[in-house]
């Protein structure tokens, strides 16, 4: 990992329309989810047009989606973002049921946890996906 993103927090969008769902995953994930990676900034949005705008600005390094969320699902919103979003950040997906995992495969989610969360599982997943992003960051247009 770069010297520069060591030292500075890496951006982690969550979203999900329910204010609850949202406050577990943080809680879940802490403020850092590996000793070698630095704090995480939470940037929670609840609506689908809300997550396209914020990963348009490109300085989200991970987001975490809700399969659950009304009106638009987390999953649905992924594969939007995966057409959309350059650069888009890697994707992990919340998902209820276990038998939800093709849903996540189709909507190119890069992880998966499902609930109810598993602190541990949640950080070593998200921590791989922010060391991945901090390896493969695409430089601004």
């Amino acid at each position: 990992m770069s010297t520069a993103a060591s030292e500075s927090s890496m951006k982690v969008l969550v979203y999900s329309d329910d204010a609850n769902t949202r406050a577990q995953i943080r809680l879940a994930l802490g403020r850092r989810p590996a000793a070698d990676l630095p704090e995480v900034e939470y940037v929670e949005v609840a609506t689908q047009p809300a997550v396209v705008a914020r990963l348009d600005e490109g300085d989200i390094d991970v987001a975490i989606v809700d399969a659950e969320a009304q009106p638009a699902g987390g999953l649905g919103v992924c594969r939007q973002a995966k057409d959309e979003v350059y650069d888009c950040p890697p994707v992990l997906a919340v998902i209820a049921r276990r038998d939800d995992g093709w849903l996540a495969t189709w909507s190119r989610a890069d992880a998966v946890v499902s609930l109810p969360l598993d602190p541990i599982a949640l950080a070593e997943a998200a921590a791989g996906l922010l060391r991945r992003r901090a390896d493969n960051r695409l430089p601004a247009l």
